[in-house]
């Protein structure tokens, strides 16, 4: 990819709008990860939560889908995540990456999900060639 970068530039926005249940019983699918806590309310309940909560995983794989949109499949070099909130159904989750550091050939990204309300559910960095 042939495009001029510079710092504080950011990738288009990836706005997930009223998450549900069903988004996370197809990520449990795909992934394997069949844990009751994030498809059973009554073991959630039990457990103290709310209700039943997204995977960590599955909002993980939507930032790095911020990366893929905007750079391209092949460009993602490294990802550091870190899970600051639990995602819950109706929430609508908003995930930007923005250039920290110009390198040869790559791009240092600060990321993050956040929901309406501005709480910030993930947060990392990523490094992505250009």
């Amino acid at each position: 990819m042939s495009a001029e970068f510079a710092i504080g530039d950011s990738a288009p926005p990836l706005v997930i709008e009223n998450l549900t249940r069903t988004n996370f019983v197809r990520y449990a699918g795909a992934s394997g990860d069949f844990n009751p806590m994030h498809h059973d309310d009554t073991i959630a309940v039990q457990a103290g939560s709310p209700s039943v909560f997204g995977h960590g995983m599955l909002t993980a794989g939507l930032m790095a889908r911020v990366v893929k949109d905007w750079l391209g499949p092949e460009a993602l070099r490294r990802i550091q995540i870190r899970f600051a909130k639990q995602v819950w159904p109706g929430e609508t989750l908003t995930f930007t990456a923005t250039v920290t550091a110009l390198n040869d050939g790559t791009v240092d990204l600060d990321l993050q999900a956040a929901n309406a309300d501005g709480e910030v559910k993930l947060t990392g960095t990523a490094t992505a060639a250009v």
